[in-house]
């Protein structure tokens, strides 16, 4: 793999890991706050799961970028204009329905982005997607329910989901923002094309969202760039808290 390749493979492994790693902080934020004591287990799980997930992809971007930075380097001694996660998954939790939706949207989108990333001739990138498959599958099953449970619940939770989705919405163009990097390791065969994923992904959308009593946004202005390292304001404030204890006392172990 000649340098140009190994440096789009490092930020493409960032920007799964990344997106796994912020949204597993956010859900982290329900410990000990779900609805019912059963929804917050199965939301802490999934954020172990995404913490899982992250942890694989960061480690192999340390090997690949080749400078002997591991996970723990590359979770915590970065800037956020250095991150290269979805914007949606950087957004406050708002209510349980928004929590549920942000997730219910960014699980249907890793469920078609898996299935395809097994097929990569990056053998470690075509194991870890295998691996992921497994746990997605259940976050998109859990999710699902209860978009569908909200929306066609009672009429404040269904008022409370249509917010959500008027909240979201405007990040979901980022997800499938694609740049040079995507090029680049698609021709190699390493990387997936997103268009197709973003037809399933539309699909499957319309569809719970049909059974959820829910409409799909149209003409909404999206708002992108976290391959270029732009965030919202919330991604840094997210940092400064999740990274203090360890720039307070690098290297400390315990």
């Amino acid at each position: 793999m000649n340098s140009e390749s190994q440096k789009y493979l490092f930020e493409y492994c960032l920007r799964i890991g990344d997106t796994n790693m912020i949204l597993a902080q956010r859900l982290g934020e329900w410990c000990g706050h779900g609805p019912i004591l059963e929804e917050d287990i199965a939301l802490t799980n999934i954020s172990l799961d995404l913490l899982g997930q992250a942890r694989e992809f960061l480690t192999y971007a340390g090997q690949v970028e080749g400078k002997g930075r591991s996970e723990d380097d590359l979770a915590y001694f970065r800037g956020e204009r250095e991150f290269r996660n979805f914007l949606i998954s950087e957004q406050p939790n708002g209510d349980f329905g928004q929590t549920i939706l942000r997730q219910f949207l960014v699980s249907t989108f890793q469920y078609y982005f898996f299935e395809a990333l097994k097929k990569s001739n990056d053998k470690t990138i075509s194991a870890l997607s295998e691996k992921s498959m497994k746990e997605v599958t259940y976050h998109l099953r859990h999710c699902s329910e209860w978009v569908k449970r909200l929306g066609d619940g009672t009429e404040e939770s269904h008022q409370r989901m249509v917010s959500a989705i008027n909240e979201l919405w405007m990040y979901t163009g980022d997800i499938f923002e694609m740049n040079e990097a995507d090029k680049v390791l698609i021709k190699e065969g390493i990387a997936v094309d997103l268009s197709p994923i973003k037809s399933l992904w539309e699909n499957k959308v319309k569809d719970v969202f049909s059974q959820a009593t829910l409409s799909v946004p149209e003409n909404v202005f999206m708002i992108l760039g976290s391959n270029e390292g732009k965030h919202t304001e919330h991604l840094g404030h997210m940092l400064a808290e999740m990274q203090s204890l360890t720039r307070a006392f690098p290297g400390a172990t315990w």
